[in-house]
């Protein structure tokens, strides 16, 4: 597999197995609304399917945004700042939460317990490690001559998702507010290596 693929298809390879999976066992699951329950019901303690969903919705969306935000550290120049550094370490951070989530499956018959609050911490860490990782990588290169395109990628999908998983709560239904904060992510998994590689070419 050379390297060119990987940094080609491998975010897109993860964005379109969360989201054919969120879409494909949420219209399997009878009751569930995309507009009214949270993505993690689909994953939780007695869902039909929920190992499945786990494992391909969140687990391998997770393992390969590790390997993302690793080819991301990768290819910083020998001149790079702290912060893009530290920042592709958080995202690397953000990737082993969101596959965690699906390590640590929701208890719907019991959203205060011990379970359900690993699932919850879990969520926490990925949307402040993607949030931070994605600014810290993104705002110090915006001013670059090269390398524009993917540091505004990184700084939109970081600010929008952090709106939407801390300050949108209010404003829109949960679940919406959550889907939007996952877009932000699918997005940026989607189009930041192929963007890098148009920068170091």
């Amino acid at each position: 597999m050379s390297v060119l693929w990987l940094d080609r298809w491998l975010g897109l390879l993860a964005a379109a197995c969360f989201v054919l999976a969120v879409v494909g066992f949420g219209a399997a699951l009878g009751g569930y609304s995309q507009a009214m329950h949270p993505v993690a019901l689909l994953g939780a303690h007695g869902v039909p399917h929920a190992l499945a969903f786990n494992v391909v919705g969140l687990v391998l969306p997770g393992a390969l945004a590790v390997v993302v935000a690793e080819r991301l550290r990768r290819q910083l120049p020998v001149g790079a700042g702290w912060a893009p550094r530290v920042g592709s370490q958080m995202l690397l951070l953000a990737g082993l939460a969101f596959a965690a989530m699906g390590l640590l499956p929701l208890d719907p018959e019991d959203l205060h317990g011990g379970a359900s609050q690993l699932h919850a911490s879990a969520w926490m860490v990925w949307v402040l490690g993607f949030v931070v990782g994605a600014l810290m990588l993104g705002i110090p290169r915006l001013g670059a001559g090269h390398g524009r395109a993917m540091a505004g990628l990184a700084v939109a999908c970081g600010a929008l998702a952090g709106l939407a998983a801390f300050a949108l709560q209010g404003v829109l239904p949960a679940p919406l507010a959550q889907r939007l904060a996952f877009a932000c992510w699918a997005a940026w998994l989607a189009l930041a290596l192929p963007l890098s590689r148009a920068r170091a070419r």
